[in-house]
């Protein structure tokens, strides 16, 4: 461990950022969304890098064996315990008011922030890295925390200097979906920004489905329009914040793909897995994450 206190500060339902980070451009651009948003929350950061179990599998094969393998794992964690330092320092000097903790976790990545969120009101992921945070594309590990985290969490990818600017949008696909828009309210009055909660639908009769209840294009649009409407009741909550509506005929993936060029952030839930073989995120929301054009929050739903 190394670093400084660790204190929740501001509104205790928020609790404590947490990101984690590797030695690449991608997870300090992370890393910067993740001190950015502590600071407008309020809270504290906590910044976490894993060297993985193999670190300790190394040094004690290396004990057994003669000091040079012992020296190069020491090396290792000193180079780690550094990189840590350094982000305090300079995350710290960039925001003075937000505290910063360090933590030096040997797990496997996705394990060690999934266990150090347990006390983290969100958690934050790059992508496109290497080493101990890392993967191609979305990344396992991004992919992972993703689809298993019980809060929040936030994959850091896109143009991340928009978020003060553009707005959030939010994916609605159900009722289920209030925790998602409520997390995306709560944002947008942090930041001063407006709020669009979008929802895409594809007429039954472009699927090559007969449902004789529904039977026009009118019908099934009146019963998606107040499906949003119900989703826009939490508005009510936040007097403050802006928010519009978008009802689309589109692929959601592809109009949410789409709306993330004019947002700072994307707010999706994660409902679910349906089925035995579902995929656990779901492919509206793979796509999103694997798409966007900034930012992404994924809520799982309640």
């Amino acid at each position: 461990m190394s670093g400084g206190t660790m204190s929740g500060g501001g509104d205790g339902r928020l609790g404590t950022v947490l990101v984690g980070i590797d030695d690449t451009s991608y997870s300090w651009l992370a890393a910067d969304w993740a001190a950015t948003e502590a600071e407008l929350r309020g809270c504290a950061l906590k910044v976490v890098h894993a060297v993985g179990r193999g670190a300790d599998t190394a040094h004690g094969e290396s004990a057994a064996h003669g000091e040079k393998g012992v020296g190069l794992t020491e090396q290792v964690i000193e180079a780690v315990v550094g990189m840590l330092d350094d982000a305090r320092a300079r995350l710290g000097a960039a925001r003075p008011s937000v505290p910063i903790d360090t933590a030096l976790a040997h797990e496997d990545p996705a394990e060690a922030l999934l266990n150090a969120a347990e006390d983290a009101g969100l958690v934050v992921v790059g992508t496109r890295g290497r080493g101990g945070f890392a993967g191609l594309l979305l990344g396992s590990v991004s992919r992972k925390v993703a689809a298993y985290a019980d809060r929040p969490v936030v994959v850091v990818r896109g143009d991340t200097g928009k978020a003060a600017d553009d707005g959030i949008v939010v994916g609605v696909r159900d009722d289920r979906d209030e925790d998602a828009v409520r997390f995306a309210l709560a944002e947008a009055r942090l930041r001063q920004a407006g709020v669009r909660l979008v929802h895409a639908w594809t007429p039954l009769a472009h699927m090559g489905l007969m449902v004789p209840r529904v039977s026009d294009l009118d019908e099934e649009r009146q019963v998606h329009a107040q499906l949003l409407n119900r989703a826009a009741r939490l508005v009510a909550e936040y007097p403050t914040v802006h928010v519009d509506t978008e009802l689309t005929v589109d692929s959601p993936a592809a109009a949410l793909v789409e709306a993330s060029t004019r947002a700072g952030l994307v707010v999706l839930p994660r409902h679910p897995v349906e089925g035995r073989f579902g995929l656990r995120l779901g492919t509206v929301l793979h796509a999103v994450l694997h798409h966007a054009s900034c930012p992404v929050a994924v809520v799982p739903t309640r």
